[in-house]
């Protein structure tokens, strides 16, 4: 009887500490635009998340008890309620079904092994300088300015400039589409809205020459 006690007594801390896993927050770089109850749209960062609540730096804030939806890189659509506010944007309780709660679950597995172990898929996005570093930043309010490309990668880049747009903004570098993720000395880092090839960045990226 003691012994069966004591197994069902390890066999509940088990799903404890398993529950709790499930519950903590992995920190993230997650790119995605979210809509509050007035359903305008706005791009968003997540920066740590669980199956049941996540944080995101945002360009504008909501109310606490807001409904927000969000589609999120990796993950599609979520959504839940502002728990309360940080600064730069706000906390979310997620209220999605358990299909979705394991989804995130392995996800953020993922995603954490990704950055630990540095799986190929980070290897093959090594940084490089390309032969044309001058390019052109387009703001979200249309306006143009001249910044250097520090380094590149297939996913994204990092760039001097005493122009800093704000967290979670929308840029143009060149022709490409980017989404600021931060500020770093000297400029920005910014995330592209999809991997490329070397060929089309150094295409793409880099303002023409002049003659």
């Amino acid at each position: 009887m003691t012994a069966g006690l004591a197994t069902a007594t390890e066999g509940s801390k088990s799903l404890q500490v398993t529950d709790r896993r499930r519950h903590q927050r992995v920190q993230v770089n997650i790119l995605g635009r979210f809509m509050l109850e007035d359903r305008r749209e706005y791009p968003c960062q997540v920066i740590d998340m669980s199956p049941g609540g996540l944080a995101m730096i945002t360009p504008v804030t909501g109310q606490v008890g807001e409904r927000v939806v969000a589609y999120l890189d990796h993950l599609s659509r979520v959504e839940g309620r502002i728990s309360r506010l940080i600064d730069g944007g706000f906390a979310v309780e997620l209220r999605n079904t358990v299909r979705k709660r394991d989804k995130i679950a392995n996800v953020l597995t993922w995603l954490a092994n990704r950055d630990e172990l540095n799986l190929p898929e980070d290897r093959r996005h090594d940084r490089f300088v390309p032969k044309n570093p001058m390019t052109k930043m387009i703001l979200p309010d249309g306006s143009e300015h001249v910044c250097r490309i520090i380094d590149v990668s297939l996913s994204g880049a990092a760039i001097a400039t005493d122009i800093l747009p704000e967290m979670g903004d929308g840029i143009t570098l060149g022709k490409m589409y980017a989404r600021v993720v931060r500020k770093i000395e000297g400029g920005i880092a910014v995330e592209f809205a999809a991997v490329q090839s070397r060929e089309l960045l150094e295409h793409h990226i880099s303002a023409p020459e002049e003659n």
